[in-house]
């Protein structure tokens, strides 16, 4: 008994330091978003504009031209970010909505795919909830400002190097001096599932601790980045009925540092990344099957909606 009672204590206390239980919730939200907008969005960047690697950069050139439309359209201050990789240009898209004095927050998403694959949830999903968070903010002034970003090759080959569009954008940001308040990416946000056991996990131990049932958003990033994590689901929870789980953890846990928010690190900057955890639930990643049938834009819309809540929170 005296060996079960430990073997609690210690899982207890992982769960405390690894997932950040807490009762602060924010007022549940009064905005909207559309999933047929989110869709219709997924569907041009994976079907028309198909393939979005880095070989195919008429179709990048095409991405970027949407979203900057996109972007101005819901009120932003528009610009590209130029800069060539492996002797070819590419470029990052950058939307403004300046307020206040204060530092900013930055939410970024990539726009490119792996390979020749359609890439709808990976990460036709996050650019999509970007353009529809733009809009929202569009509509309701942010109180402090917020710089939204779609990156270009996030995928490999780039991938941990220095040409990722997200590496470029995290120098410029400290060549600048920026006072940014921390880094929100979102990286696959679009397949939720409710069958028990629909979620895996990478060990043993996070079974304990996270739902068998893949119906949550997670808010992921590195052990030191705790409390930049715990604002940022604070915000969320209670913003929509979605649920919204979190995880800090050291980056050798595969998955951890899986996106752009690595790339803020060096510099100092609060980085995360808001996702519905890619392979360990979307069993299409990287993978023909990732299409937009198969992402659920309802829940999709709710996501949008808690990083909205979240943003206006900090």
């Amino acid at each position: 008994m005296q060996i079960l009672g430990t073997v609690a204590v210690v899982v207890c206390a992982a769960w405390m330091a690894i997932a950040q239980p807490s009762c602060r919730r924010n007022r549940p939200s009064t905005a909207t978003v559309d999933p047929v907008k989110l869709r219709e969005h997924v569907e041009i960047l994976s079907q028309r504009f198909h393939p979005r690697d880095w070989q195919h950069r008429d179709h990048l050139d095409r991405c970027a031209d949407y979203i900057a439309q996109q972007f101005g359209q819901a009120g932003a201050a528009v610009e590209f970010q130029p800069f060539t990789a492996g002797g070819h240009p590419y470029r990052n898209v950058i939307g403004r909505f300046p307020a206040g004095q204060g530092p900013c927050v930055v939410v970024g998403a990539h726009y490119d795919a792996c390979g020749e694959m359609p890439g709808a949830d990976d990460n036709a999903s996050g650019i999509a909830a970007l353009i529809e968070l733009a809009h929202l903010l569009g509509r309701q002034a942010p109180t402090s400002a917020v710089e939204l970003v779609a990156y270009v090759l996030e995928e490999p080959p780039f991938f941990r190097t220095e040409y990722m569009g997200s590496a470029l954008h995290a120098k410029s940001l400290a060549g600048d001096q920026a006072r940014v308040r921390g880094v929100i990416v979102l990286e696959m946000v679009g397949c939720f599932k409710d069958e028990r056991g629909s979620q895996s996990f990478p060990m043993l131990l996070l079974r304990l601790m996270y739902p068998s049932r893949a119906n949550f958003i997670a808010v992921a990033s590195r052990w030191d980045q705790g409390d930049w994590i715990k604002k940022v689901k604070a915000g969320m929870q209670g913003a929509t009925d979605l649920p919204v789980y979190s995880i800090r953890a050291p980056a050798v846990l595969p998955g951890i540092d899986f996106s752009d928010h690595l790339n803020y690190w060096p510099y100092g900057f609060k980085a995360l990344m808001v996702t519905d955890t890619a392979f360990y639930r979307n069993k299409a990643y990287h993978s023909p099957a990732d299409t937009p049938d198969k992402l659920d834009y309802h829940r999709m819309a709710k996501v949008v909606v808690a990083v909205f809540g979240a943003i206006g929170s900090l």
